[in-house]
């Protein structure tokens, strides 16, 4: 029995594939490849895509970190970030890219639609990151960022029963069921895609008051040690909408609306 290839094997060997290939004559119709010919042929694109990779934590090492040392020398034994943000797991939506963030600048956390529990729910990934960014990092804002043309909160206003305990996704989506209420009583004489766009941001502020649930979170902002943001990055147009949380507005209409302000427009 040969020997089976292991993944570093298939990388040195790509190049002979490759050059098998472009050997072959053309011709109308090819005999369909061997489920080992796409294995190796896929295994191929991903060493070059690591490759690139390579290339670019090289460039980032010697262009930031080598250059910076100091600086991440001292990152290695603390972190003092002042942001913590919540954003999509959406491939399209780095916050470090669109806002700059910078190492040790921002605690952050992705999920599906950027959404935030109520305490209530028990525990999550997501309450379990705001437990220590909130109480161990002491961080002095938390941004929620949501964005255009979401899957998830898509998924949400698609929905047509409450849970669908198969999937993951309804099942985690149904976080944000108030701001799809909130939607269709507000936006029912709207197309679907505009009530989507629509909840993108009102799920943005229910996950606001979702914040104001935890005793610890709620405690720091009405202290004014804590401050809670809102942001909708729309990357059709590249532009991005920010606001704030007004804690003593909010509790005065019984902490199920949003009270917003310092909101500004950035394009």
């Amino acid at each position: 029995m040969p020997p089976q290839m292991s993944f570093s094997d298939v990388c040195r060997s790509n190049s002979g594939v490759k050059l098998k290939a472009s050997a072959e004559p053309p011709a109308l119709t090819r005999e369909p490849k061997s489920d080992k010919q796409e294995s190796i042929m896929e295994m191929g694109n991903g060493c070059d895509l690591f490759n690139e990779m390579k290339n670019n934590f090289l460039s980032f090492k010697k262009h930031k970190y080598m250059e910076n040392l100091e600086h991440f020398q001292a990152l290695s034994k603390a972190q003092a970030p002042k942001f913590m943000v919540i954003a999509c797991a959406d491939s399209r939506v780095c916050p470090s890219n669109i806002l700059g963030f910078q190492p040790g600048e921002a605690f952050m956390v992705r999920n599906v639609a950027n959404m935030v529990p109520t305490y209530e729910s028990g525990p999550s990934e997501t309450n379990a990151a705001l437990e220590f960014a909130v109480n161990s990092l002491e961080v002095e804002n938390i941004l929620i960022i949501g964005h255009s043309c979401c899957g998830g909160i898509r998924a949400l206003m698609s929905m047509q029963d409450e849970v669908d305990s198969s999937s993951f996704i309804r099942s985690w989506v149904i976080v944000g069921k108030n701001a799809k209420l909130s939607t269709k009583a507000a936006a029912s004489n709207l197309s679907f895609d505009q009530q989507c766009t629509h909840c993108e941001k009102e799920s943005i502020n229910c996950s606001l008051l979702n914040l104001l649930t935890y005793p610890w979170i709620e405690e720091k902002v009405k202290k004014g040690e804590l401050s809670l943001h809102g942001g909708y990055y729309d990357f059709v147009d590249c532009t991005f909408e920010k606001w704030t949380l007004d804690y003593k507005g909010s509790v005065m209409e019984g902490k199920n609306r949003v009270v917003v302000k310092n909101q500004s427009f950035w394009c």
